[in-house]
C-alpha cells in the first residue's frame, strides 16, 4: 500500500481512504475527516468500529450494494452503532445477481495502461457499465451524494460498495467534481485502489457472494486504469456538459452542489 496519510488502515477493510487533501481547481484542497471511501464493511473488528466511530467520527454510512448483497453478506457491525445513520443506495436495478465485480466480469481482458484501440469509435464496456449506473439509478446517485453532504451531521460520512472501486468510484468522482477537485486528482484517486487490489481480491474470493464472479481471473484484469475514469468523465463532458451538468439533469442542482462543496471543502 502506498504510504499516504489519506489511507485508513483497518483489520476488516482494506480499501479505506480519506477524500480530504485533494487539490481543487482554484488552488485549495478538500478537507480531511469529512468523507471516506471504502470496500465492504462487514468484516470490521470491534477495534475497527471504535476507530471509525470514536476517532474518525463516522456518522453516516452510504451503502451502494444491492439488497441481495446486503442480505447475503450482512449490513455490517456499524449498523449496531446508535450514532451512525445508514443510507442504502443501490446503483443496480433491484433484481438479478449483480455485484461490484460484475463491471469487471463483462470486460474483455485488458491490462494495459492505455485505452484499448476501440475507444476512439465506441465506449469500452467498463465505461458503458459506469454510465449504466447513472442511467438506471440516478435516484440512488443523488441520494448518495446528499447523504455525503448532510449538513446537519457533524461527523464524517463513509461510502462503500464491495470492492470500493466501481460503484464507489463513480459516486466519489461525482462528489469530487462537485467539490471542484481537479480532473487529474479525481483520476488519481480512482486509480489508487490498485495499490490494494490483491488484498481486495483475496477478501472477495473468501465470500461465496463474489468468488464466482471473479472467475479465477488474473488480478491485473481487475486493476483500475486511468483511461477508464478519464473516458467516463469525458463522456459526461460530451453528453451533459460535464459531471455538474449530469447532476443538474438528475435533480442535484446548484444548491445541492453548493452544500456538498461546502461539506467537502470545509
Amino acid at each position: 500500500m502506498a504510504e499516504d496519510a489519506r489511507w485508513v488502515r483497518l483489520d476488516g477493510a482494506v480499501n479505506v481512504r480519506d477524500l480530504g487533501g485533494l487539490p481543487t481547481a482554484d488552488g485549495g484542497t478538500t478537507a480531511l475527516g469529512r468523507a471516506y471511501r471504502a470496500d465492504d464493511l462487514q468484516a470490521l473488528t470491534q477495534a475497527d468500529v471504535r476507530r471509525l466511530v470514536d476517532q474518525l467520527h463516522v456518522r453516516t454510512v452510504v451503502d451502494l450494494r444491492t439488497s441481495i448483497e446486503v442480505k447475503r453478506e450482512g449490513p455490517g457491525p456499524l449498523t449496531h452503532e446508535p450514532a451512525v445513520v445508514h443510507r442504502h443506495c443501490s446503483l443496480f436495478p433491484e433484481g438479478g445477481r449483480m455485484t461490484d465485480v460484475d463491471a469487471d466480469t463483462l470486460l474483455p481482458w485488458h491490462t494495459g495502461d492505455t485505452a484499448p484501440p476501440d475507444t476512439a469509435e465506441a465506449l469500452h464496456p467498463s465505461i458503458r457499465y459506469y454510465l449504466g449506473y447513472l442511467r438506471d439509478r440516478p435516484d440512488s446517485v443523488v441520494e448518495a451524494l446528499r447523504a455525503l453532504a448532510e449538513p446537519d451531521r457533524n461527523g464524517a460520512a463513509i461510502v462503500h460498495c464491495a470492492a470500493g472501486k466501481d460503484r464507489t468510484g463513480v459516486v466519489v468522482a461525482l462528489a469530487l467534481a462537485a467539490a471542484g477537485v481537479t480532473r487529474a486528482a479525481i483520476v488519481e484517486d480512482y486509480v489508487a485502489t490498485g495499490d490494494v487490489l490483491d488484498a481486495i481480491l483475496d477478501k472477495l474470493r473468501r465470500s461465496a457472494t463474489y468468488a464466482a464472479d471473479l472467475d479465477n481471473r488474473p488480478a491485473d484484469t481487475h486493476r483500475p486504469r486511468a483511461w477508464t475514469m478519464q473516458r467516463f468523465l469525458a463522456t459526461l463532458d460530451e453528453q451533459h456538459g460535464g459531471p455538474l451538468g449530469w447532476l443538474d439533469e438528475a435533480g442535484f442542482g446548484a444548491n445541492d452542489v453548493a452544500t456538498l462543496r461546502a461539506r467537502l471543502r470545509g
